[in-house]
């Protein structure tokens, strides 16, 4: 097995300072990256798009330490990127410091755009020739989210086979939206490169736990590609979600500011009329409202951090189960 650190792009900053993305890249030996694409064996795992997101960074470590303890069973390329907004992640921002700008906004780029363009647009030239990406991310600070796999409606016929084999809880599939054409994920799509967008866990922290069903995961969709001979483990059936007219999910509204306290925890069945938190007065020691489901379901996210405002989200309950 080959493993090399390699820069796909980098620009000159201000005080001699440089701006590098790096892919670490795990391939089988025997043949050229060229076979190798040709057969449909190249894979990439990205992260790091938001700088606050941190969930995929286990997942990248998790998943170069099984490779490397076991590089007989690699049979093709499993190209690494865990950071992609750099910047981002050294300032724990969701988007880039000092240009006020969310990286997946930028794509597919511009070579001949500022700083920010040119990179998403190298970004987009080294993915050429991979027969799959995983776009991970995590939820923002204020929710967590149960291991999903979120896909365009333009997309689905060629993306839910691939998901359904992704070791997810969730695969939601949303309606089409004009800001999308300009995310990493729906710009792969769009060439042709099937993309699945990972959103898990929670911003700015690390959930052990969904970091391992991810790698399990990622290790069954390249035994599926014929990039992995090694074992794979068991994967679980995903919940799906045609959710094209956006009718299948509660979304669950503060009616006023407050502090949230959560009383139900994601991934739990939930009954009509049940509790799922309290918003409270601090100060006065009211009750301010008491947040129920609206109908029976699987609440899926949950609020973590607990200050809102009139119209935060609170949570989302899947309606197909009740």
């Amino acid at each position: 097995m080959t493993e090399r650190i390699e820069t796909i792009v980098e620009t000159e900053l201000p005080v001699d300072e440089v701006l590098r993305i790096r892919r670490h890249r795990l391939m089988t030996d025997g043949a050229s990256v060229e076979e190798l694409e040709k057969q449909g064996k190249r894979i990439g795992i990205v992260t790091g798009i938001h700088g606050d997101e941190l969930e995929g960074q286990f997942v990248c470590y998790e998943l170069s330490r099984r490779i490397k303890a076991e590089p007989e069973s690699l049979s093709g390329i499993v190209d690494i990127y865990p950071a992609m907004n750099p910047f981002g992640i050294d300032n724990i921002t969701r988007g880039i410091p000092a240009f006020d700008l969310d990286m997946n906004r930028l794509f597919p780029g511009n070579r001949n755009g500022d700083m920010n363009e040119y990179i998403a647009a190298e970004i987009m030239k080294d993915m050429r020739g991979m027969a799959l990406c995983l776009d991970i991310h995590a939820s923002n600070i204020f929710l967590t989210e149960v291991p999903q796999i979120r896909i365009n409606e333009l997309h689905k016929e060629r993306l839910v086979p691939l998901a359904k084999k992704a070791n997810v809880d969730l695969i939601w599939v949303h309606g089409a939206s004009t800001v999308l054409e300009s995310t990493f994920a729906y710009s792969l799509n769009d060439r042709g490169i099937d993309t699945l967008v990972v959103e898990m866990g929670v911003g700015m922290r690390i959930t052990k736990s969904y970091g391992e069903q991810m790698t399990e995961g990622i290790f069954s969709l390249m035994a599926e590609l014929g990039i992995w001979k090694g074992e794979v483990s068991e994967i679980r059936e995903p919940v799906l979600s045609n959710d094209e007219k956006g009718e299948d999910v509660y979304y669950l509204n503060a009616k006023t500011s407050g502090i949230f306290l959560k009383e139900k925890h994601h991934g739990r069945m939930v009954a009509k009329g049940e509790s799922i938190g309290t918003i409270v007065n601090p100060l006065t020691g009211e009750i301010l409202e008491e947040v129920t489901a609206p109908g029976n379901g699987w609440l899926f996210t949950i609020r973590e951090y607990p200050v809102v405002d009139e119209g935060s989200l609170v949570g989302r309950i899947l309606k197909r189960y009740g």
